[in-house]
């Protein structure tokens, strides 16, 4: 039977974004170890007390989109023994991505594009391409928008996340969102309204976890296992980045809830202590 016929009830979803991996493991800005970050990041997901059923990977996954860049991801990633979806962000190439993940044949269901839709678990899962080769905005174009909306026709009963690497809203951060989704947010807000199956708006690209309303459902940013965005809400600040605590997230999905988002850090911290003990609170 398939998966999401079937009487299970909940599913838990891994999102990593913007891990940035350089080949031969350099350093992001001369400062930056992000191959360590997602060697950090993948034994973190190893060790959560839920294993998740599936990790998508938002975008940015290397640095400049070489060959060499997505096989040592492929390295890393091995630990992880569930499926891994990835779309490709601003700092990629698809056509790299579709040979260095060959074996994920859902890249080619979408012509020029890597979008597509999974099938096979509780929450449907759709991913949509907004990157512009040689680019740092992106963009939803009609051919990518007009695939999207047919989708999501297909299976208006299903609830349904929609990934992508450029958040469709503006954000605060000046020069972020100067190289947001410069294109396509308006139809993509009608689409969405008129799709209320659409539980979340997943997306990379900000370096930071950032939430909204978006017409009728919720957008979301994840924060990077390496490296994040200042938080700096000046008109015009200077772009900068902080080593401020890595993380991912984890979207859980319960036919009674809904989707509920958390956001992981990664790292080792003093605990867990309990909050009880003989039945007595320890306070």
């Amino acid at each position: 039977m398939t998966y999401w016929k079937s009487a299970t009830l909940r599913m838990l979803i891994c999102q990593i974004s913007d891990t940035h991996i350089k080949a031969n493991r350099r350093l992001v800005y001369t400062r930056v170890d992000t191959a360590s970050a997602l060697e950090r990041c993948v034994a973190e997901i190893l060790r959560l007390r839920q294993r998740p059923d599936v990790v998508l990977f938002t975008g940015d996954i290397g640095d400049f989109g070489t060959p060499d860049e997505y096989a040592l991801v492929r390295q890393l990633l091995a630990p992880l023994s569930m499926p891994t979806y990835v779309i490709p962000g601003n700092h990629d190439s698809r056509e790299h991505m579709r040979t260095s993940f060959a074996d994920h044949a859902y890249l080619g269901q979408c012509g020029r594009f890597i979008q597509y839709a999974i099938e096979d678990y509780p929450v449907r899962l759709i991913a949509l391409d907004t990157a512009i080769p040689q680019k740092s905005a992106g963009e939803l174009c009609d051919e990518r928008l007009d695939w999207l909306e047919a989708k999501l026709a297909e299976a208006r009963d299903r609830p349904t996340l929609v990934m992508m690497h450029h958040a469709p809203f503006a954000t605060g951060l000046s020069y972020m969102d100067g190289i947001g989704l410069v294109r396509g947010t308006e139809r993509l807000g009608r689409i969405i309204e008129n799709n209320p199956q659409v539980e979340r708006i997943v997306c990379g690209h900000l370096h930071r976890t950032i939430v909204r309303r978006f017409h009728g459902t919720v957008a979301t940013t994840c924060t990077s296992p390496a490296h994040q965005s200042m938080l700096d809400l000046e008109p015009g600040a200077t772009p900068m980045f902080m080593m401020e605590p890595p993380g991912f997230q984890l979207h859980l999905w319960r036919r009674e809830t809904g989707l509920v988002t958390h956001t992981v850090t990664i790292g080792d911290f003093d605990g867990p202590h309990p909050y009880f003990m003989e039945g007595k609170r320890l306070d």
